[in-house]
């Protein structure tokens, strides 16, 4: 039996609840995540940006994928994901056609341009919603990337929008909106989210959340529950790596409940004092 088996075969679990692959359904809705998801369902009619940013660790990426999810369950509305933000233009072409299903050819930077604006004027005109492009890590994208993306999705003198882009990323990515070069789009941002660390009772409601969603509510006694959150600085992934070791530990040692005595024995980083030197002096 693998490792992985055995672990969910000793604690009744239906997976491990601190690791990010997760089922999207069973994602945490963090404060202020539903109303952005509203919104940007809302701003599917009409394009334009969304912005999601926060720390690392507040689950930005876990929120785009839950939002991925629930586009996905609109009839018409097609969202395609990138997975290199890193890309030079050339590469950034090539992977929107890829996503929107359009042959381009990259030596013919105006023919990929207009391929890629009329398949989406086709599907607006098909279905009235805008085709929607979601951007993680989207700080480590380029200056001019982004300000490509900002001309290819909008016509008629900025009038109009044929994509809506929702753009993630950390401070830095709200940060680089300040300056000259992505000020344009910055300002064209219609609807925003920016993750906050949580407060404990919102931490708590998390760790509640993944215990009882994988299957094992009482795999953590009330006293660990309250060290981790307490140890955690607001910060869900922070959280989850510590839970993860105590579970590492805790199957190791065939303890059936994470308690605090695991968390001292595991965490403690008291230095251990030298023992005497028996005997005595001549």
């Amino acid at each position: 039996m693998t490792a992985d088996r055995k672990l969910l075969a000793f604690y009744g679990l239906k997976y491990n609840p601190f690791l990010s692959a997760i089922p999207t359904t069973d994602i945490w809705t963090a404060p202020g995540a539903e109303a952005f998801m509203m919104r940007i369902e809302d701003l599917v009619m009409d394009g334009g940006f969304g912005l999601l940013t926060g720390e690392s660790g507040l689950g930005k990426s876990k929120l785009l994928n839950r939002l991925a999810d629930r586009l996905g369950q609109i009839e018409g509305v097609v969202a395609g994901i990138t997975e290199r933000p890193t890309s030079a233009l050339g590469d950034f072409y090539r992977e929107l056609g890829a996503l929107f299903g359009v042959g381009l050819s990259v030596a013919n930077r105006y023919g990929s341009f207009t391929a890629l604006r009329d398949r989406w004027r086709q599907h607006i005109k098909s279905s009235l919603f805008r085709p929607v492009l979601l951007v993680d890590e989207a700080q480590e994208a380029a200056a001019s990337t982004l300000n490509e993306l900002r001309i290819l999705g909008s016509e008629r003198f900025d009038s109009e929008n044929l994509l809506t882009v929702v753009l993630c990323g950390d401070t830095r990515l709200t940060d680089r909106f300040r300056k000259p070069d992505l000020l344009p789009l910055g300002t064209r941002i219609r609807t925003r989210l920016t993750l906050q660390p949580l407060a404990k009772d919102h931490l708590a409601d998390f760790l509640d959340h993944l215990l009882d969603r994988a299957g094992a509510p009482q795999l953590c006694s009330p006293g660990l529950k309250e060290l981790l959150v307490d140890h955690s600085a607001g910060n869900p992934r922070m959280l989850c790596g510590l839970a993860a070791d105590l579970l590492d530990a805790a199957l190791r040692r065939e303890k059936p409940i994470l308690d605090e005595a695991l968390y001292f024995d595991v965490f403690d980083r008291t230095p251990k004092k030298a023992a005497k030197k028996s005997g005595t002096r001549s």
